[in-house]
């Protein structure tokens, strides 16, 4: 069969790590790479024998099967929609988009389009997931303690609300893509943000935030984030059910229970590549395991939203499945 033939919209840290997984590939060909600065196309094109296109419409005359759009988050939508309109399967870097309304128009999109989609939350695929999910499969899970800390990333735009959507949407969303995957979906959220930015030139982002979660399914937890230290301290899970506890994170699974405690360890960069040999082989028609297709990445992306909004306004909101999520007054149920 003919080689996938891939083309990369972006060409920054991301991309570059899918570049390498897939030119790893054997029937995947990098057919180009564009990315709106032009040297760094060029960088990432000649690294990997490929050519660097002017802009999106150039790499897709030159008839790539599939594309991934790897931009910063407030740069989707226009490669999406191009792509969209050319009909090919896309893989979307999360998160997908700075907002809801972009997301939301997307997914309507997709869903319209009929189009394979997949989004990157590798974490997905990591083997100690389904092991806590088994685990979890006959014990109802009471609380989860999600965080994600961290440094502030040295990209220019991440201190930037308006950018990067902040801590929460732009790294924490790994955390709460599990949470939903693990525990189930959340009804409501009441988040506080400290309202004082990092020691970054322009940044306007709450340097730590607390949220409170309430599960439809009755659990509760609390999601932590920050981006005050010089390193990434810590990221992932602690869930607690009947007579269970586990911590998840991408370096592995600690289990204690009746029987003990043990520690399952994980393989981040398998899962890195799993992600990849997922989208492709679905391409290609020969697998079908895209456990985050773009609908499912919007919920996360409600769900990373509604904490970021609540952070910002003072006020609870309620996530519902119709559309985006709505901010309650104290007391008071809107229905979005």
């Amino acid at each position: 069969m003919r080689r996938c033939r891939v083309g990369l919209v972006g060409a920054g840290g991301v991309a570059q790590r899918h570049a390498r997984v897939l030119d790893g590939f054997d029937d995947v060909e990098l057919i180009g790479v564009t990315d709106v600065m032009p040297d760094a196309a060029a960088t990432l094109a000649a690294r990997h024998g490929t050519r660097a296109h002017a802009d999106v419409a150039e790499l897709l005359a030159a008839g790539p099967d599939a594309v991934y759009v790897c931009v910063p988050p407030f740069a989707h939508g226009p490669a999406e929609q191009a792509v969209l309109d050319a009909g090919l399967p896309m893989f979307v870097e999360k998160p997908v988009a700075v907002d809801l309304a972009t997301a939301e128009h997307i997914a309507a999109e997709v869903t319209r389009r009929g189009v394979l989609t997949a989004v990157g939350h590798h974490w997905r695929y990591l083997g100690v997931v389904d092991e806590a999910r088994e685990l979890l499969a006959d014990r109802p899970v009471r609380m989860v303690s999600g965080a994600w800390l961290d440094k502030v990333p040295p990209v220019a735009w991440w201190a930037r609300r308006d950018r990067s959507g902040g801590p929460v949407v732009e790294q924490a969303a790994h955390v709460l893509d599990l949470v939903r995957a693990l525990v189930g979906e959340v009804s409501e959220v009441t988040a506080y943000g400290n309202g004082t930015p990092p020691p970054v030139d322009g940044a306007d982002i709450d340097s730590v935030t607390t949220a409170v979660l309430r599960f439809t399914n009755g659990a509760v937890g609390t999601l932590s984030a920050a981006c005050v230290l010089g390193w990434k301290h810590r990221a992932g899970l602690e869930i607690l059910a009947d007579g269970l506890a586990l911590s998840l994170t991408e370096e592995g699974l600690t289990i204690r229970d009746a029987d003990g405690e043990r520690h399952v360890p994980a393989d981040p960069e398998a899962a890195r590549v799993a992600v990849d040999r997922a989208f492709v082989d679905a391409v290609r028609g020969v697998g079908d395991d895209v456990r985050v297709p773009y609908a499912e990445a919007l919920a996360t992306q409600r769900l990373a939203l509604a904490v970021s909004d609540s952070a910002r306004t003072g006020a609870a909101v309620r996530l519902t499945t119709s559309s985006g999520p709505a901010v309650l007054s104290p007391g008071v149920t809107v229905d979005a």
